[in-house]
């Protein structure tokens, strides 16, 4: 069947992203038409999970059928197993800026000590330079969204033309340069950058999202017990002789890992995600990132 269709779909933008999921061997039928949905209408799919529309209730329905509401157990597997499937792995900013200017084309499989998922753990770079800004659905779908609504990043092919194809009001192609000063921009506003990965899409890598704790889905999910982040492989240190407790870095900690105690800033191991926002908000330097055993390793894009 997937040999069939393939040789009905037109060269456009849209049929090279069909013509790759067809192609794709852990693909079924049913996994390449999800992915189409969720690229094409990815506001009303992400809505939905955020219970953010009239989706909403459709969502709840199926997943009812699959587990009640009252068989906790059940509901945990159906979490985990989502996580599995769709994840993202948190960066620090100097890595994220190395990313979208590798200009290389790359083909790895990234080891479950860094992204620890049995799925979608692939990274596979076509035309790595082509770099479409896109209009967050996470923000988009709230009532009251941070802004800029443009923050979510699609990196190379085919997914960057799918997108600036079929969301020209919503997208636009744009430089390394414009990408690395809004990733620096999303960071001085303390928001985190997550790698984002999706077995329906093609089973990796597609975006880098900037996310900030009030409107992204996935640290929501992360509070509602969906594993959906993987932590940097970092965790944030204060240095006793500088810190002043002045709580500055608090303010813009996402994770609510930061507390003052005896005027000094304490870091919680167990919340910290190792993302870098507050290192760069402190006057005094007090703040630094150190590698954090217990987390998985970073992903160092030198290393790919």
């Amino acid at each position: 069947m997937k040999r069939i269709l393939n040789k009905f779909i037109p060269d456009t933008e849209t049929g090279e992203f069909l013509k790759q999921a067809l192609e794709d061997r852990n693909l079924t039928m049913k996994d390449v038409l999800h992915g189409y949905m969720y690229i094409r209408w990815p506001k009303a799919y992400i809505g939905a999970a955020l219970g953010e529309n009239n989706l909403a209730p459709i969502a709840d329905f199926f997943t009812s059928l699959v587990a009640s509401p009252n068989d906790k157990e059940k509901r945990q597997k159906l979490k985990d197993d989502f996580a599995q499937s769709y994840h993202g792995k948190v960066i620090t900013t100097a890595e994220a800026v190395k990313l979208i200017k590798i200009k290389k084309e790359v083909r790895t499989t990234l080891p479950e000590r860094v992204l620890p998922y049995e799925k979608a753990r692939d990274i596979i770079l076509q035309h790595p330079d082509h770099i479409v800004l896109f209009e967050c659905p996470c923000r988009a779908s709230r009532e009251n969204p941070c802004y800029p609504l443009d923050v979510c990043m699609i990196v190379g092919e085919p997914f960057a033309s799918f997108v600036a194809k079929n969301h020209p009001e919503k997208s636009r192609r744009i430089t390394e340069d414009e990408a690395e000063r809004i990733l620096e921009a999303e960071n001085a506003r303390g928001h985190v950058h997550h790698v984002f990965f999706k077995d329906v899409m093609l089973g990796r890598f597609y975006a880098i999202c900037n996310c900030c704790s009030c409107c992204c889905g996935a640290m929501e999910a992360m509070r509602n017990g969906i594993p959906m982040l993987a932590p940097s492989g970092y965790i944030s240190v204060v240095d006793p002789q500088k810190c002043i407790g002045c709580g500055q870095c608090m303010e813009y900690c996402p994770f609510g890992a930061m507390h003052l105690r005896n005027k000094r800033m304490r870091i919680d191991p167990k919340k910290c995600m190792g993302c870098g926002v507050c290192t760069n908000k402190c006057r005094k330097d007090a703040l630094r990132l150190v590698r954090n055993k217990k987390h998985p390793e970073p992903l160092l894009v030198d290393k790919l």
